[in-house]
């Protein structure tokens, strides 16, 4: 049997991970908003520390520092209000839609990184960029608008911050690190929002939040492997197979099927950063890990997610 080459790997790897983070926004859109958006966030969080507490007393204490501690709050925060923004973006809009802005993130992180790193985008990027948020004026467009949308474009600005602010981090932190430290430091205040806004949950509820936490975690593991594989230039067009995904779900599960402009809407946004390999090496969208393995860190969908989310 013929051995797989590095990118192949890479690509199948990135390709499951992909699809695990859609089946988390299915988990997530299954819950159909019976329970409140900050429960969702604390027990999501908490399950995520006990997957990843095992592995990450494993590592050296040199490897379990945190590193950076008040940029690390601060990401672990706009973790905290991404996940609760894509629980609201999933349940009241359509799988497709809704990811496709949450692909608004590396549009805004250009913008984001000229302003907080002070870097100097190049003028195609610029063009990319304003042909993006054009494909989100499209998918927004007047008749279709929600109030929902304003929480997947809130998911998809938190969470181009997060990646943006992990420039802030040391290069060499373990992804593991990276991820139990983002938990952790969430959790005080998710717990005390969960307290105050608790309602009743079922065994069902529960076990739809513990799939969305194990599928994210999957896609992060999934893209740590794929970008030890091959370059993330290489890797770029499948990186947004996550979209096709959430669009074929959509259809075939919940009878979602994108209207003409909303397709023209997505394409528009996601067309234009698919050759920026430099870009997503340089500044990370929320899909992309860089393929040295000493810098990897827990980049993002939104969520997807995921984002983190």
């Amino acid at each position: 049997m013929a051995k797989l080459s590095p990118v192949a790997v890479g690509v199948l790897f990135l390709l499951l991970g992909n699809l695990s983070s859609s089946l988390s926004d299915v988990a997530v859109k299954l819950l159909e908003g019976g329970i409140s958006a900050f429960q969702y966030m604390f027990i999501r969080q908490l399950l995520s520390v006990v997957i990843i507490l095992p592995f990450w007393l494993k590592l050296t204490l040199a490897q379990r520092a945190i590193g950076n501690t008040s940029i690390t709050i601060i990401r672990a925060h706009l973790v905290l209000a991404g996940s609760g923004l894509v629980m609201v973006a999933l349940t009241w809009l359509p799988l497709a839609t809704a990811n496709a802005l949450f692909y608004a993130a590396p549009l805004l992180m250009l913008p984001l990184s000229a302003w907080l790193l002070k870097e100097k985008p190049e003028r195609t990027k610029v063009l990319a960029t304003l042909t993006g948020f054009f494909g989100v004026l499209v998918v927004l467009r007047p008749e279709h608008f929600h109030w929902a949308a304003v929480a997947a474009l809130g998911c998809a600005l938190t969470l181009a911050l997060y990646n943006v602010l992990v420039r802030k981090l040391p290069a060499q932190q373990p992804v593991i690190t990276t991820l139990f430290w983002t938990g952790v430091f969430s959790l005080p205040i998710a717990a005390a929002l969960a307290v105050i806004y608790w309602q009743p949950i079922t065994v069902d509820e529960i076990m739809l939040i513990a799939a969305s936490a194990v599928f994210t975690l999957g896609y992060h593991g999934s893209s740590v492997v794929a970008y030890r594989q091959a370059e993330t230039c290489k890797l770029g067009l499948v990186e947004y197979s996550g979209l096709v995904f959430v669009t074929i779900i959509g259809i075939i599960g919940f009878n979602e099927v994108p209207d003409l402009l909303t397709t023209i809407g997505i394409l528009l946004i996601i067309l234009p950063m698919m050759p920026l390999g430099k870009l997503r090496r340089n500044h990370r969208p929320n899909t992309s890990v860089p393929a040295s393995a000493d810098k990897l860190t827990d980049e993002k969908r939104p969520q997807s997610g995921l984002f983190l989310l």
